[in-house]
């Protein structure tokens, strides 16, 4: 685990950007081997995988280089170079046929989540990707187990799934505001103090048991900062193209925020596992949080050493007897 200094505090007067003073560097001059190779080492930075010991405050909010307005076109061709190597990885998933990835999204009101789904799977085949967005339960869902819903829309061998929200609303929402679990007809005795351990235990033993049978899970946490959120709400509602995307819900959690970040860290700190790990993501910056998203991404799919499957010595001589007879057509 790499934390990071926390970013709360407000940027020094001299108006000197918060970071380390490094820059980013230009990668679409990479060959495919290097480039996955930085991902690796840029995603770990943000990786949390053996939750133990997690704790929140040591992660940023703010991306830990310094960034300007000039950085603006290099951040997108940053981007657009690792959604291009996606898709090629995405293309070997899709053929070879025996993983699946699952991405799963959380995060607090106008952290990104929408945006960064857009924009990291913009260069995919939408043949090998499906995306599932997880609102409060219905009355259906709410006569079976939490899970359900989600075990539904599982990703198949080959493809990638997304979860924006998913099962992890349950040690979330629910546990801010308990007056939801009473409601979700559980049997009384059930309800114990000890609800919120037992439901991380049941995720932890679901994504294991997941990746056993070739389904990896990572998952994103877009550390959005409280002053952050209200700027982008006071956005959405001068901006009337997206008075649609906020409600006086949105506003009315900003009063749990404390009560949140406390459920995010315990969340994070008792189901991250080194095969399923948290990421947690800058989100004050969204074309920073999209390239550590896209490199974690790209990492998981390396790991899971892809290929192209084999083709025999007979199926390629039927292939030549088939370019022959091709070529030996008349018009």
């Amino acid at each position: 685990m790499t934390p990071k200094p926390n970013s709360a505090k407000k940027e020094p007067s001299s108006g000197k950007r918060p970071g380390s003073g490094t820059r980013l560097e230009k990668i679409s001059d990479l060959s495919r081997k290097e480039l996955k190779e930085r991902a690796r080492k840029f995603s770990g930075k943000f990786s949390v995988g053996d939750g133990d010991g997690f704790e929140l405050k040591k992660y940023r909010t703010d991306p830990d280089i310094d960034l300007g307005p000039e950085d603006k076109p290099l951040m997108q061709q940053t981007l657009k170079t690792g959604v291009a190597a996606l898709a090629e990885l995405q293309d070997k998933l899709y053929a070879h046929d025996r993983w699946s990835l699952l991405l799963i999204f959380q995060a607090m009101d106008a952290a990104g989540k929408d945006g960064a789904i857009k924009h990291v799977m913009s260069g995919i085949n939408p043949q090998g990707c499906q995306v599932t967005s997880f609102k409060a339960p219905n009355p259906e869902e709410l006569d079976h187990d939490y899970l359900w819903r989600c075990q539904k829309q599982l990703p198949e061998r080959g493809r990638i799934g997304i979860f924006n929200r998913s099962y992890y609303e349950e040690v979330l929402v629910v546990r801010v505001h308990e007056n939801i679990l009473h409601a979700q007809k559980l049997p009384e005795n059930l309800v114990t103090k000890d609800i919120w351990k037992d439901r991380y235990k049941d995720i932890r033993n679901f994504e294991k048991y997941l990746y056993h049978n070739g389904t990896k899970v990572i998952k994103f946490f877009l550390n959005v900062s409280k002053e952050e959120q209200k700027k982008r709400f006071i956005e959405r509602i001068d901006n009337p193209d997206k008075n649609w995307k906020f409600s006086s819900a949105d506003a009315k959690e900003r009063s749990f925020w404390k009560d949140y970040m406390k459920a995010y860290e315990e969340m994070i700190r008792e189901t991250s596992t080194k095969e399923s790990p948290w990421y947690v993501v800058p989100a004050d910056n969204k074309s920073f949080a999209r390239i550590v998203i896209v490199s974690a991404v790209i990492d998981a799919l390396v790991g899971m050493k892809l290929s192209y499957p084999e083709v025999t010595d007979d199926k390629l001589a039927e292939l030549q007897e088939i370019k022959k007879a091709l070529l030996s057509e008349k018009h």
